[in-house]
């Protein structure tokens, strides 16, 4: 069992696991409601809209998660103003936004070359790179995501399954669809630095949606999210060290692979019980 404990013995491996499971949680809270409310798009757009600002702040030498809050901040600013529009259709606005911002940092990164490193470390991060201010982070953004989700449990639910009851009821869903937006935007840009823009998008997204083949409870789907995503986190590192593939990718790949088996064994389950069910019922 020496290659299960050899691998996290190494200081920079635990604080990955730690990154990682963080990660996870917060993923697994705000990905929920993501896959609930049916978000996914926009959570690759926001993903993707942080590259102009991290290009930016690169180029200017300043801190890259600057760049990225200030950049996934204009994005979601620009969802929801363009939102209000009855012309334009909320996927459409999205995928205009989408492809500027990206288009935009590609641009300022053409016009650099010794970007190239920096943006392989936007796309993918570098999670056995993570530091303790890293981890703090991140701690601290579970914290406020936690108490966020909490807090506005009762708006979300109202949002995602019944707007006109949400009006009723006064929850201000308008307002309830921002903060969830800005919770979003919050867990990619704290995740970046971790698993990258291009494999948050998969942390955020498969782990709950394998978890909705198990459970209908919202508290409970978080809960196995959270559970998914710190298992591909373990499997991702240790494949990572054994096969010397790059453990961000890895872990996100797992994370998808857990989305399929969840598929895999709830169509099973669903076609073991269905015999079983028409037999009772004949009798």
């Amino acid at each position: 069992m020496e290659w299960l404990s050899v691998p996290f013995e190494v200081s920079f491996v635990q604080r990955a696991l730690v990154a990682g499971a963080l990660v996870s949680v917060v993923c697994a809270i705000v990905g929920t409601w993501v896959v609930l409310r049916g978000m996914a798009f926009i959570g690759d757009a926001l993903s993707h809209g942080m590259l102009p600002g991290v290009a930016i702040a690169s180029l200017a030498g300043v801190n890259l998660l600057v760049g990225a809050a200030l950049s996934a901040g204009v994005m979601a600013l620009g969802v929801t103003a363009l939102g209000r529009s009855r012309r334009l259709s909320e996927d459409t606005t999205i995928g205009l936004l989408f492809v500027g911002m990206l288009a935009s940092g590609v641009i300022i990164v053409s016009h650099s070359r010794s970007f190239a490193v920096d943006l392989t470390g936007f796309l993918f991060g570098d999670v056995l790179a993570v530091g303790s201010a890293d981890v703090a982070g991140l701690a601290v953004t579970l914290a406020v995501v936690a108490v966020v989700a909490l807090l506005g449990h009762r708006s979300f639910t109202a949002l995602t399954f019944d707007v006109r009851k949400a009006h009723t009821l006064g929850l201000r869903p308008r307002l309830a669809n921002a903060v969830l937006l800005a919770l979003v935007t919050l867990t990619i840009v704290a995740s970046f630095r971790v698993v990258g823009t291009l494999l948050v998008f998969g942390l955020l997204i498969a782990p709950a949606a394998a978890a909705l083949f198990w459970s209908r409870r919202i508290t409970t789907i978080m809960f196995v999210a959270a559970l998914l995503g710190v298992l591909a986190t373990v499997g991702g590192l240790l494949v990572s060290w054994h096969w010397g593939t790059a453990a961000g990718a890895t872990i996100a790949a797992l994370a998808v692979l857990l989305f399929f088996v969840s598929a895999l064994l709830s169509s099973a389950r669903q076609r073991f019980r269905s015999p079983t069910l028409e037999i009772e019922r004949s009798r």
